[in-house]
Formats: structure tokens, sequence, C-alpha cells
């Protein structure tokens, strides 16, 4: 039986804490962007993402590559840490005791409302040592620079740090598919480095998806 001081004690039943309308608010007259704990969020403009990539491109060339995996990594440590915060705090228990699937709609609504498109997560391949995370309508594709190469190295090292930190083992990832080739996704393997050293390479030469994993989860020899 439900007692009223149970009732008393916690009146609001956990909701939707990412949906956008109750997590995104602002204040027209003083042009402030927050979130529903009061943490200020900022809105990137497509000419400023447009001038840090030609910016990164003149002045590391093909490092770019490098320098904004590792700002991805930099950026998904913080925010691992502000999401395990949240929703810790609102449904009143850490990141490790919530079941799965609740875990993953928190992520996805997360994803989605702070405009970085949509995310899904493939565990079927766990068994193998790899998880697979696809995105779609990614902002930062659009203002990329166009080559024959996946050009979302942002969102690769922020999925890397965010799932290391989930994890407690140090994962690396890369992508496979890009909607900048003409995928209809993109598409992130993540696994140990050792796991992935030859992932790189058969991205570099054009390889597919399915044929990069194939040869991944191919037993080594010897």
């Amino acid at each position: 039986m439900i007692e009223i001081d149970d009732i008393l004690r916690q009146p609001q039943l956990p909701g939707n804490y990412f949906a956008f309308n109750a997590y995104v608010r602002g204040d027209l007259e003083l042009g402030l962007l927050e979130n529903r704990r009061g943490d200020r969020l900022l809105a990137l403009p497509d000419t400023l993402i447009r001038a840090l990539y030609k910016g990164l491109e003149q002045e590391t060339g093909q490092a770019a590559r490098l320098v904004l995996f590792n700002c991805g990594r930099w950026w998904g440590k913080h925010f691992y840490v502000r999401f395990c915060e949240e929703i810790g705090e609102y449904y009143h228990k850490p990141v490790g005791q919530m079941e799965m699937i609740e875990f993953l709609q928190c992520l996805q609504q997360c994803w989605k409302t702070h405009g970085w498109g949509t995310l899904e997560m493939d565990a079927g391949q766990s068994r193998q040592g790899f998880l697979l995370i696809r995105t779609t309508n990614s902002p930062f594709i659009d203002q990329a620079p166009k080559g024959e190469r996946p050009v979302c190295h942002l969102e690769a090292g922020l999925l890397s740090s965010f799932f290391s930190q989930l994890t407690g083992r140090d994962l690396h990832c890369v992508q496979t598919t890009c909607e900048s080739l003409g995928a209809d996704c993109n598409c992130f393997i993540l696994g140990l480095s050792d796991r992935l050293k030859a992932a790189e390479s058969m991205v570099d030469a054009g390889q597919d998806h399915d044929t990069i994993f194939r040869q991944l989860c191919q037993p080594k020899s010897g």
C-alpha cells in the first residue's frame, strides 16, 4: 500500500529529464540559455563552427583530425560528469544502478536536446569486445571540410572519452561511415586501442564498414 508520507516526500514522479521544453530555458532579453538546473548553455552558430574547421585546417593541416579528436575527448570528459550529476540528482540513483534501457533513453534524449542529432547504441557485438554507435543529422558535418574520409572527429573523441569513463576502460573510437560521404548514418566503433589499430588504415584505404568490422572481429593467428 502506498503511504501518504512517501507521496509527500517525493511529490513529483521522475519523467523525461532531457525533454526539450522542460530542459532548455532562455531569457530573450538577456540573451541567455540555461538548462533546468540553471547551468549555462551555449549556442554555436554555423559560421563559428565553419571558421573553427577552416582555421584548424589552415594552421595544422592533416593534424586537424587529431586536434578535433582530442578536443572531443576533453569535451566528453566534462560532458560525462555533468550527465551523471544531472540524471543522478533527478532519478535519485547513480548511473551505475540504472537499467541499460533507462540509461540509453537518457543519453539519446540528451544528445537530441543538445542539438547533436540522433544517437543509437548497438551492444550486440560486445562479446567481440566492440560497441557500435550510430548517429544521424550531425550539426558539424555540413560545416566540416569535405574529403574522402569521415569527418566526425569531434564526436569520435567525445564518444571515446564518455564511454571510457562509463566502462572504466581506456576505449578508442573510429568512425567508419559518414553522412558527408553519402551514408545514411555516422557509424563509430568503440573498443580497446590495440584492437582498433588496423581500423584507421582501413578507413583511410576506403574500405566499407562491414569489411572493416569483419576483419576486426577475426581471431588473431598465433
